[in-house]
């Protein structure tokens, strides 16, 4: 009966008495199967390190891995939707927000700030796909807006990060004239000739692909993100054909010239910190760019 037993400091306990293991003290790769703790992916930046598998993160998380010191200053941080429109289809508008907001701790599916990478003034932008799937409303297309300004005031480099299922269906046109608006003060940025750099992480989908993530000087994407307007189930039945393997995925549209770039996440900030000097002829060291 001493196999049903165990012994731990000279205690002696059944074996029904085990401990439970914490939710999410565990991460199991969706690609490989490989099974690390939680801390130790988190030590990869949510990166197997079996396969390469890019885990979706979040705009604090890019943060901490572009700004110098993990130190910015936010934009816009308490910007809210509302709802012109009082949209509801099986629940409200209102109801939708209030539950992204107290699931997600954020306000909307994108925050903006300024800080330095690399010894440079920039102005990042990243998207969350846990808020409402990352989706495109209009405090997205503002705090854009607000981000392209504060890089004109600041003459400095805009970098964004998206990662989005597309315009936000709740604010239907209004969402829609985000796209415009984002295009329109990108074009300011080019006037200036000041950089932006566009990343696209997974997934990058819809309105956003067809605006802002696609107007960068160079664009850049994670490896193996889905990147696309429609997704590939949509595309496969509206055309009626089986389609090519790796379609919309980074590799595929690198390979056919809609990018310039696959950016492995723990590269992000060498390789955008090399990109930018080379486009502001600003050597190592130099602090001010423009």
């Amino acid at each position: 009966m001493g196999w049903f037993k165990r012994s731990q400091d000279g205690i002696t306990t059944k074996s029904t008495e085990k401990k439970e293991i914490p939710e999410g003290a565990w991460y199991k790769c969706p690609g490989c199967k490989n099974v690390v703790t939680s801390q130790e992916f988190a030590g990869t930046l949510h990166v197997c390190a079996t396969c390469g598998h890019h885990e979706r993160i979040g705009s604090q998380a890019y943060f901490d891995i572009l700004f110098d010191g993990g130190k910015f200053r936010e934009v816009a941080a308490k910007m809210v939707s509302a709802d012109p429109l009082e949209f509801k289809d099986t629940t409200d508008y209102k109801s939708r927000l209030e539950k992204a907001k107290e699931k997600t701790e954020l306000e909307d599916a994108i925050r903006t700030a300024s800080g330095e990478l690399d010894g440079m003034p920039v102005v990042v932008s990243a998207m969350d796909f846990s808020f409402i799937g990352g989706s495109m409303g209009s405090v997205v297309g503002e705090k854009i807006a607000r981000g392209i300004d504060l890089a004109l005031k600041k003459n400095c480099p805009y970098i964004c990060i998206s990662k989005s299922g597309g315009a936000r269906m709740m604010e239907a046109g209004l969402s829609l004239m985000q796209m415009a608006k984002t295009s329109a003060r990108l074009s300011l940025l080019a006037q200036a000739k000041l950089p932006y750099i566009s990343v696209l992480t997974d997934p990058t989908t819809g309105g956003v692909t067809a605006s802002f993530a696609m107007l960068g000087d160079l664009n850049i994407a994670e490896p193996n993100a889905l990147i696309g307007f429609a997704g590939p189930r949509v595309v496969k039945e509206t055309i009626g054909k089986d389609l090519p393997e790796g379609f919309q995925r980074s590799e595929f549209l690198l390979e056919h010239g809609f990018l310039d770039a696959i950016v492995e996440r723990k590269d992000l900030k060498e390789k955008l910190s090399f990109y930018l000097r080379a486009m502001v002829d600003a050597p190592v060291g130099e602090e001010k760019v423009g």
